[in-house]
């Protein structure tokens, strides 16, 4: 598989943390660590939600966004999701990435430097142009929507 060449910025508060790569040949994501001050872990509260810092910042080509996604044990063990999944990042962005995180679950959450919060994946995504038009056409389907496609 073909690999796409990003640049990459590391920030000051991220020096010393791993470069986000994929941990398989076949990961979609790659692991954003926590960027933040090992003496200052943050204490997660439940239904609380805050904005880490991933320490870097990247340089996407047109036509490509990384997409900010949560990582399933977090959110299976613990109840921490990424709040906005999936975030965006446009290519046109060149400031550091943040992970919004919320805490879901009954407990706190201790979040400290290095640990994996969440995934980034980089896909390609398609312009378009709307069109305000009187009608549309028909489909098979029409306008059922909300489970009518059969059971959950």
């Amino acid at each position: 598989m073909p690999e796409l060449e990003i640049s990459i910025k590391i920030l000051q508060h991220g020096k010393g943390l791993p470069i986000p790569v994929h941990e398989t040949d076949q990961s979609a994501g790659m692991d954003l660590r926590a960027a933040i001050d090992a003496n200052n872990p943050v204490h997660l509260k439940p239904g609380a939600r805050c904005i880490i810092q991933s320490g870097f910042c990247i340089a996407l080509p047109p036509g490509f966004e990384a997409q900010i996604r949560p990582r399933s044990g977090l959110a299976m063990k613990h109840g921490v999701t990424v709040l906005n999944s999936p975030g965006t990042v446009d290519a046109d962005y060149r400031g550091e990435i943040g992970i919004i995180l919320i805490n879901l679950g009954d407990q706190d959450f201790l979040i400290e430097r290095g640990m994996r919060i969440a995934q980034m994946i980089i896909a390609p995504f398609t312009r378009v142009k709307l069109q305000d038009m009187e009608t549309i056409p028909d489909s098979q389907r029409g306008d059922s929507g909300f489970g009518s496609t059969g059971d959950f």
